[in-house]
């Protein structure tokens, strides 16, 4: 069953965010970080129990060829994405968020 993607509005910043940092690093590489996340959503949506456990119901996905994890829950047929976080990032920080 896929299930629906929904993203917290600090998700959502951190994407963006995220993106517009690549992009000024190298033009389109912050096209190719929007890429991976939304194939890492389409994967997320199709298996999100294949991701582990991390805290509370939440659930993390790595993200391939960027420093980057998606924080998520799984709450019935809808994926609620609670951040996207730096894999440098104080790993505590993605807490205050659930």
């Amino acid at each position: 069953m896929n299930r629906v993607i929904h993203l917290r509005s600090e998700a959502e910043n951190g994407i963006f965010e995220a993106a517009s940092w690549y992009e000024n690093q190298r033009e389109g590489l912050g096209h190719e970080f929007l890429d991976v996340v939304e194939a890492t959503f389409l994967r997320i949506a199709e298996h999100p129990s294949q991701y582990p456990v991390l805290h509370r119901n939440t659930r993390r996905a790595l993200l391939p060829r960027f420093p980057f994890g998606i924080f998520f829950r799984v709450d019935g047929a809808n994926i609620v994405v609670l951040a996207i976080f730096h894999a440098s990032r104080n790993p505590a920080r993605w807490r205050e968020r659930t």
